[in-house]
């Protein structure tokens, strides 16, 4: 139980699927060994924004129901896709607490599994 994060103040409410998309075309030009992407969000939006060692960027936004005030983390995105392919839910809720601690994801309707993903520094 210590090791995963209590809810945070700062929740997303995404779709499963458009975020699982939009996560994995940002992440054709992530670096292929770190797989750094970058995640910001505001209001009612997340963007994802990852660079490789060509100085080729990508850059997609998703919407999703957020209002915490600005928040930017990185993650290795292979991680977070492995999370959004396991969950078969429609819909799914990733906590925050700040840009240096984990994250929760979870299924809404379904406590039973609950996936901790650490952030990277970019």
């Amino acid at each position: 139980e210590r090791v995963i994060p209590k809810a945070g103040e700062k929740r997303v409410t995404a779709d499963r699927e458009i975020l699982k998309a939009g996560l994995a075309r940002a992440s054709i030009l992530s670096n292929e060994k770190f797989r750094g992407v970058r995640v910001v969000l505001d209001d009612n939006q997340l963007t994802a924004i990852a660079h490789n060692p060509e100085q080729e960027e990508a850059e997609e936004e998703i919407e999703v129901d957020y209002s915490g005030g600005e928040l930017e983390i990185g993650f290795n995105v292979s991680y977070l896709l492995d999370v959004l392919t396991v969950l078969k839910s429609t819909t799914i809720h990733i906590d925050f607490i700040d840009s240096n601690s984990s994250c929760l994801i979870h299924d809404p309707e379904d406590e039973t599994a609950r996936y901790v993903v650490m952030p990277m520094r970019l």
